[in-house]
């Protein structure tokens, strides 16, 4: 009888399986840099979030931010405003009681209401800022935040110390290259298509927790232990045998999208109260706890995502304009209309131009065509659209103003009450909003 076969060593090196190559994104579609311009503010500016100093508190057209700066990025928080300079460096104004502003202004009247600069250790290539927090994004992969989180308690703090008001180094040990702020919570994109959340998770904008650990007094760990695991950067919940991977990430006010590396897959996660995610949702929450695909957002390659607090406008890479979520206020921007849009709707004043950018404010919305031209539509309440009136717009109306005239715009960002434009620098007008 023959003598019985050795099984081969699973640590013979022949046999010996090599390691699969963990994923690797070369690099993340960040907003562009390349072009820098003037600053221009319109809306309410009660914080300082205008950037005009302690005695302007409103404006309804666009009035010009004296910044001496060269600005190649914007983003409009709840009541503050984030600036990029052509060097890499943070300029920041508007209210600064939980340290958004990431500068002492204490002692200094009027302090936060003009630009000041924020010091953080290295070239910032990225910002993103929500009602109470801002976050940056540096050339190495480390991102720094302040500022705080809120939740339907009050405030939960940006770390287990509290609130943060200068920098701080809320990810670590992670290559990040790409981030997005909601009103309360910071998303994260690693280098190896990982996707981290921090802050609220009350309506499943992080999506790791079911609707029970979703709140500061969940079973799973009351007071400090569970707020701590909200705060912490922490991987999104998926199914491993998926294997996903992500190449980019969007932040509405309660809501995030994630697109899978390689495939035109939109996994989404948060508050769908007007169906605002493109997902069905079947508990009464309307909230999306966990990573879902979304079928109606998966049917397009898309360019840029927005998302206010219950309408989303999504630009596709053919410069089509899309619409979905709640109507009220004309946010949709698509006329007047007897229900709210549960599906995707080409928005058909924009569909004879070719849309280069858009975004949400919590109940406006705006886009930019190639010849730099700035459309706005949604609540107009605060003069937040620019118009000059405080109408609601239900489609994109053309911003006109003096200070636009032959200036061609190329950003735009929106916050609770204001709105901040980013233009070229061709008109010499300095001052006023005629």
């Amino acid at each position: 009888m023959a003598g019985k076969k050795r099984r081969p060593s699973t640590t013979d090196s022949a046999v010996s399986k090599p390691k699969r190559a963990k994923f690797t994104l070369e690099s993340a579609k960040l907003p562009e840099l390349t072009r820098e311009g003037v600053v221009l503010v319109t809306g309410s500016g009660e914080c300082g979030q205008l950037g005009l100093g302690p005695d302007i508190f409103e404006k309804s057209r666009p009035a010009l931010v004296d910044t001496k700066h060269e600005i190649v990025d914007i983003c409009a928080g709840g009541m503050h405003t984030v600036c990029l300079t052509k060097e890499g460096k943070l300029l920041t104004f508007g209210c600064n009681d939980e340290g958004a502003l990431g500068r002492v202004t204490e002692g200094s009247e009027g302090a936060e209401s003009i630009p000041g600069e924020v010091e953080l250790p290295g070239k910032v290539i990225q910002i993103s800022a929500g009602d109470s927090h801002t976050a940056a994004l540096l050339e190495d992969g480390r991102v720094f935040a302040w500022g705080t989180f809120r939740d339907q308690h009050g405030n939960m703090g940006l770390t287990l110390r509290g609130n943060e008001k200068l920098p701080h180094e809320i990810v670590q040990d992670k290559q990040v290259v790409k981030i997005a702020s909601g009103n309360d919570h910071v998303v994260f994109l690693t280098n190896h298509g990982e996707i981290f959340t921090c802050g609220c998770a009350e309506q499943g904008q992080l999506g790791r927790t079911s609707k029970r650990g979703s709140g500061r007094d969940a079973r799973s760990g009351a007071g400090k232990g569970q707020i701590a695991k909200l705060l912490q950067p922490t991987l999104i919940s998926l199914n491993p045998s998926k294997k996903l991977h992500f190449d980019n990430i969007w932040a509405g006010s309660y809501g995030t999208f994630a697109k899978v590396a390689g495939k035109d897959d939109i996994y989404v996660f948060g508050l769908n109260n007007y169906n605002q995610l493109g997902v069905e949702v079947k508990n009464v929450e309307n909230c999306q706890y966990l990573p879902a695909l979304s079928r109606q957002f998966s049917k397009h390659q898309w360019n840029i995502i927005s998302s206010g607090d219950h309408h989303t406008i999504a630009l596709d890479d053919g410069g089509r304009t899309y619409a979905i979520g709640r109507k009220e206020y004309g946010r949709l921007g698509l006329g007047e209309l007897d229900s709210d849009a549960i599906e995707l709707t080409e928005i058909p004043t924009l569909k004879d131009k070719k849309v280069l950018h858009v975004a949400c404010g919590s109940s406006t919305s705006f886009a930019i065509t190639d010849k730099g031209e700035l459309y706005g539509w949604g609540m107009g309440t605060n003069g937040q659209l620019g118009t000059g009136e405080e109408d609601d717009c239900v489609e994109p109306t053309l911003i006109k103003s003096k200070q636009l005239t032959d200036r061609a715009v190329f950003k735009v960002s929106a916050g609770g009450q204001h709105t901040v434009i980013l233009a070229t620098n061709s008109n010499n007008n300095k001052g006023g909003d005629a």
